[in-house]
């Protein structure tokens, strides 16, 4: 009992003691909250003004309460650096002298170049302290170009203003002018009647019209009217020609809206791969074919796909009837012929038709008995060392390019290629074989499906892309798989995929094996094309691909002289390359906005959408002083 009573005794001083605690914490808050509210003790004035007439304090200004600033910013630190202004990039307009630069085809520096075999014609760019560091302008009065299919027909005389062929060649219906207008009524000089029924002939030599021919690449191609005209048979081909005497040719192609690029037969390998191309074409080109040991044929062969067709048509074609005209022997001609004849034997081609003007062979599908008669031909040896793919700057050699493997006669060297439409998406045999390191047929089909899904993106982004007719020539200059132009094939537009020589995995064979058309190209120099080439251009790691290689106003620079006014460019990198691209496009004329990645906000590569701002060299009559500038 007395435990007990201790312990309640114990339990009730406790409490006392806890609630005596509890008082004077409370008491002492309560002087603390009163003396706080007032500040300072007023003065008098300040009291008789600030006190009722009942005697009551009433509350003062806040503004005169005097409060304590706290002060948490450090007294001891470093001074700051001294600011350094950002680098605000230069880049004015050219002088109006160059709105037709072509800076690796520059005329006057061709001249130092060696004339045999026409190498002074190849391309030839600027040293670094060479390049012009200025926006090329489009002629006064440049337009708009006309939109496919007028295009085939229609130019603006303003937006290529020369005459020389319309004088040159106005005998053979190239291209007319017409008030404001130039026409192309679609001739040539082996096809007065026009490049549809010339076309028409070649179709009754072989099959035009089943798909299996979709690729092709027209040598001297004039104002590019033959492939103008394959294109409403689905047949897409590359027109190339040098920047020669016959002024302008590939710009007016370019015009047109199709396919073309500067290039020429000289000392170097075209820049394509082997097996790309379905068919090849000569309408009197002028190439000397049986000379250099059949060397220009022997190229031709590289490109040419197993099974493949070269068509010739013009001198020494059917010299019987035209040697007169042609203003050479018919002995010449004759030997001229027997010459080509000769080399396309070595080649192991089969001349499969002559009929008036046109001769066509066909290149082998495989090298099965090609390799038994090499004892009867001795040369051209078959290449051993050097890859077919490899053209860029890659000098031509007088071997025959091997045909991959077969087991059998009947077998296509390299894999069959589908049909057209169905070879677009069909698995590209380089790939089905595993010849390409790193790209499995899975991956084929995951990026055609994202490229899909990009550029239906594309499209609700940029409404332009997805107005029909809007853009034609196009150009992607990374393309890897050609999944970008493969997501467009519907569309009335064609697309020129670049990969470039530095990407990891040359994918250009696949490109083609799809049905598309392409080229190499070494973005650190400038495209082998005129000013204006393209309405739209698309651009997919292009800067982190060119890092520490060459520098971005570079690249930027060149993408505006290739670009026409009003035209489009989107640009896939980090978001950190983005907005330095996009400081540099906002001094040179470009309406430029970053938008997320289509997989949301959360991924580092963004888009940069712009449109180059319409602007052109001023009238003559107020062309001053060269503006352009020099790095």
């Amino acid at each position: 009992m007395a435990v007990i009573t201790r312990f309640f005794n114990t339990k009730k001083s406790n409490l006392y003691y806890f609630t005596l605690l509890a008082i004077l914490c409370t008491a002492f808050y309560l002087v603390g909250v009163w003396q706080n509210s007032f500040g300072s003790i007023p003065n008098s004035s300040t009291t008789s003004s600030a006190t009722s007439a009942a005697g009551f304090l009433t509350s003062a200004p806040c503004s005169t309460f005097q409060t304590t600033q706290l002060d948490f910013y450090p007294h001891h630190l470093p001074p700051d650096p001294p600011p350094s202004a950002a680098r605000v990039p230069h880049l004015p307009p050219c002088d109006p002298s160059f709105s037709e630069y072509t800076p690796c085809e520059d005329v006057q520096r061709s001249l130092k170049f060696d004339r045999d075999m026409l190498v002074y014609r190849e391309r030839h760019c600027p040293e670094r302290h060479e390049l012009l560091r200025c926006r090329v302008p489009a002629p006064h009065g440049y337009r708009v170009p006309f939109r496919w299919p007028e295009s085939r027909e229609f130019a603006w005389f303003s937006n290529v203003p020369h005459k020389e062929l319309v004088v040159e060649k106005k005998n053979q219906n190239w291209v007319k002018v017409e008030g404001e207008k130039l026409r192309f009524p679609g001739g040539g000089t082996m096809f007065p009647r026009g490049a549809d029924a010339y076309i028409d002939d070649i179709d009754r030599l072989i099959n035009l019209k089943d798909g299996s021919v979709r690729t092709a690449i027209d040598t001297g191609c004039g104002v590019a009217s033959w492939g103008a005209y394959l294109l409403s048979r689905n047949i897409l081909a590359v027109s190339f020609a040098p920047r020669d005497t016959h002024e302008a040719q590939v710009q007016f192609a370019l015009e047109r809206g199709v396919p073309a690029l500067i290039g020429v037969f000289a000392s170097i390998r075209l820049p394509y791969p082997a097996r790309a191309f379905d068919m090849a074409h000569c309408s009197r080109c002028l190439i000397p074919w049986g000379h250099y040991d059949g060397l220009y044929l022997i190229e031709v062969d590289r490109i040419l796909r197993p099974g493949g067709y070269w068509i010739l048509s013009g001198p020494p074609i059917n010299w019987e009837t035209h040697w007169k005209g042609w203003n050479r022997t018919a002995d010449d001609l004759k030997a001229e012929q027997s010459r080509i004849e000769t080399v396309a034997k070595t080649l192991c081609w089969k001349k499969i038709a002559q009929k008036n003007d046109i001769a066509i062979w066909r290149k082998p599908t495989n090298h099965i008995h090609c390799k038994a008669i090499r004892k009867v031909f001795k040369q051209p040896r078959f290449c051993r060392t050097q890859n077919p793919d490899m053209a860029w700057y890659t000098k031509m050699e007088t071997c025959l390019t091997p045909l991959p493997e077969v087991s059998n006669i009947r077998e296509i060297a390299g894999g069959a290629l589908a049909k057209w439409p169905e070879r677009l998406n069909a698995i590209p045999p380089r790939i089905s074989s595993g010849s390409l390191t790193g790209i499995t047929e899975k991956m084929f089909v995951e990026n055609t499906e994202t490229w899909k899904k990009r550029v239906a993106y594309y499209k609700k982004i940029d409404y332009q892309l997805a107005e029909t007719g809007r853009y034609r020539n196009l150009l992607d200059m990374n393309a890897y798989l050609g999944g970008f132009a493969a997501a467009l094939v519907d569309d009335p537009v064609w697309t020129m995929n670049i990969v470039p020589v530095e990407a990891e995995i040359n994918t250009l064979g696949v490109v083609y094996e799809r049905g598309l058309i392409g080229t190499y190209q070494n973005w650190c120099e400038a495209m082998s094309t005129y000013p204006r080439t393209y309405d739209f251009i698309h651009a997919d790691s292009i800067f982190s691909l060119y890092k520490d290689r060459c520098e971005m106003e570079d690249i930027l620079l060149e993408m505006d002289r290739i670009l026409r006014p009003e035209g489009s460019v989107i640009v896939r990198d980090d978001v950190d390359v983005l907005v330095k691209v996009k400081n540099t496009v906002d001094v040179m004329q470009w309406d430029a906005r970053i938008v997320d990645h289509e997989n949301g906000p959360h991924e580092r590569h963004k888009i940069l959408f712009a449109v180059k701002q319409y602007w052109t060299a001023p009238p003559q009559n107020q062309q001053g002083i060269k503006t352009a500038s020099f790095f």
